[in-house]
């Protein structure tokens, strides 16, 4: 049988409980062995709903535990760092939810910890990991819509209540932090490089978060590229689009999305769907954090990117005051 990384997860939150943790029991690589949460109760409904070996009423007790290899950190946005530099200081390899953390500074802090410590550290953008975004990524570079030109991307979702940790500043909150990183992160990744001028407007609610925000990005004069986050939408609605010199790739397909999912290449008159099948993102990223352990493989969203990320973001929140 293949050796399997014994995973722990820092916390109970419901992207852990929602989508990480049942993408972790299907992933072939991964021992889903430890769950801690702030209260010995919470640990053990996770334990027994999802099948833990171990349930720690704490995060210290989990890291204490020599068994565990590997850590995901679910956690609000303004813990990372600390449970970050702790988990390194511990030799577990990390998987840390997006965004990584408030700034640019705390990343590179992050990345120097994990760095020294020997550690694998991602950041868990889990749909980067999609064949979907494999597949159009290589559609644009083989050139079938010519040179890439201008892309907007959109993220939007209802309001939630005033104390979910999406919307209270003292997490972080916002949707930029929470939802415009998923934009930013694709523009890096089908530009290749990071924009060189950045402007944005948001709206700020009465919790001092912003739940709009439309962004701007100019690379040269030929490459432009639009964003917009918001908490404010009657339904949710994610999707993008890409204009080149010589056609459009649109995808109306929702970040994380798995099955049967379809873009469309559109040029002149014509329009070629292309079906991609796609498994559970979150499955796809455990593994790929888990060959990096045992196979040493690099993580796919790698420091350098995250770095970038990072910095974009942070121009954002500059330009709309956060």
């Amino acid at each position: 049988m293949s050796r399997k990384v014994k995973w722990g997860v820092l916390g109970t939150a419901d992207i852990a409980r929602r989508c990480t943790i049942p993408g972790m029991k299907k992933a072939e690589n991964c021992d889903l062995y430890a769950i801690a949460g702030r209260s010995a109760e919470k640990a053990e409904q996770f334990k027994e709903m999802f099948g833990f070996e171990k349930a720690y009423g704490s995060l210290e007790e989990l890291l204490d535990d020599r068994e565990v290899e590997a850590v995901y950190i679910p956690l609000p946005n303004t813990l990372h760092k600390e449970w970050v530099l702790k988990s390194a200081a511990k030799g577990k390899h990390i998987l840390c939810e997006k965004p990584l953390s408030g700034t640019e500074e705390d990343v590179k802090e992050m990345i120097e910890a994990c760095e020294k410590a020997g550690v694998v550290f991602m950041e868990a953008f889990a749909y980067l990991h999609s064949p979907l975004i494999s597949s159009i990524k290589n559609a644009l570079d083989s050139g079938v819509i010519g040179e890439l030109s201008f892309m907007e991307s959109i993220f939007v979702t209802p309001s939630y209540t005033p104390e979910n940790i999406r919307v209270r500043r003292e997490t972080l909150g916002g949707s930029v932090y929470d939802l415009g990183c998923y934009c930013t992160s694709l523009m890096l990744t089908m530009f290749g490089e990071e924009p060189k001028e950045v402007r944005a407007i948001g709206n700020f609610t009465e919790q001092h978060i912003d739940d709009f925000a439309s962004a701007y990005f100019q690379f040269d004069e030929n490459r432009r590229a639009c964003m917009v986050s918001g908490m404010c939408s009657a339904q949710r609605g994610d999707r993008f689009f890409l204009y080149g010199t010589e056609g459009t790739i649109e995808a109306p397909v929702p970040f994380n999305a798995e099955g049967n999912l379809v873009y469309y290449i559109k040029k002149e008159n014509d329009c070629k769907e292309v079906h991609v099948s796609t498994p559970d993102n979150y499955c796809l990223e455990v593994e790929q954090l888990g060959n990096c352990i045992l196979n040493g493989e690099n993580p796919h969203v790698s420091h350098e990117f995250s770095l970038k990320n990072a910095r974009i973001v942070d121009k954002i929140l500059k330009e709309i005051g956060y």
